[in-house]
């Protein structure tokens, strides 16, 4: 095989993304290859774009993302491949997409700031299922009192959700379309309500205390709505490199970078969480 011809070398390329299962760099392909017989850079580059020409009119892709490059099938036959899997595509709690969509939009940023934003406490099981996941990651800690972790996202994460690079995250304003429209009460023409709702609904209203606790939670909620507004005005110069950063655990190493000051006080935990 002429490893110097573009065409020959994408074919290689093809079987070593097929075996490999997981997205390899330009940097770890030619590494595969032993210095006597490694073409140069630029001759792999037009190989990984004669093979991701091959691909038009194929079930796959070469997608290039964080990690590197990757050949997945295409969004368009997902239904069908998803049948290969019995098990059910895991959904997550609306508190745990918040946290992440205010991780991702706002990087770096400490729980507290998480907290003071949602206007309710996150569940520390929300944050360890995220770095279990290896979607975010503490990049330095906060230089106040407590000195609080601050939170970004991950390669992972890119990865899972087939970006590049953070700038490649959707706008925010096609977030607020998906949001669901606010259902409209039942009018006067619509069927009558079943006797036996209609007197569970009057049982619900005349207990006070149901009612004050429903109202308390529903304040303490911040809406969807009011969270991409708020993440709207806080998306222009998203930070993309935390090298500068402290990475966690590396507070004992005397060659971790310093701490980030902030002028803005970080507000404590609380100690009430919230269902994740």
């Amino acid at each position: 095989m002429n490893l110097s011809d573009p065409k020959q070398l994408s074919t290689l390329l093809e079987g070593l993304l097929l075996a490999s299962g997981k997205p390899l760099s330009l940097e770890r392909i030619m590494e595969l290859f032993e210095e006597a017989e490694r073409p140069e850079a630029d001759v792999f580059r037009k190989a990984l774009a004669i093979l991701g020409g091959s691909c038009k009119g194929r079930a796959f892709e070469l997608k290039e993302v964080a990690s590197g490059y990757r050949l997945q099938i295409r969004d368009t036959f997902s239904p069908w491949v998803g049948r290969l899997w019995e098990e059910r595509p895991q959904r997550y709690s609306r508190a745990m997409l918040e946290t992440l969509a205010l991780i991702a939009y706002r990087q770096p940023i400490t729980r507290g700031e998480i907290e003071e934003i949602r206007g309710v406490a996150v569940n520390s099981q929300i944050v360890k299922t995220l770095q279990e996941r290896e979607w975010i990651r503490v990049v330095g800690y906060r230089d106040v009192p407590g000195r609080p972790a601050m939170f970004a996202t991950t390669k992972g994460f890119l990865d899972h959700f087939n970006l590049k690079n953070l700038d490649e995250l959707p706008p925010l304003a096609a977030l607020r379309e998906l949001e669901p429209e606010p259902v409209l009460a039942q009018g006067d023409d619509d069927p009558a309500v079943p006797h036996s709702l209609q007197a569970r609904a009057d049982l619900a209203l005349a207990d006070e205390d149901s009612e004050q606790e429903i109202d308390a939670q529903a304040k303490a909620e911040t809406s969807f709505g009011s969270l991409l507004a708020e993440l709207d005005a806080m998306e222009q110069g998203l930070k993309t490199d935390f090298d500068d950063l402290a990475r966690e655990g590396d507070e004992s190493n005397p060659d971790a970078p310093e701490t980030v000051s902030s002028a803005v006080d970080d507000p404590s935990t609380s100690e009430r969480e919230e269902t994740s």
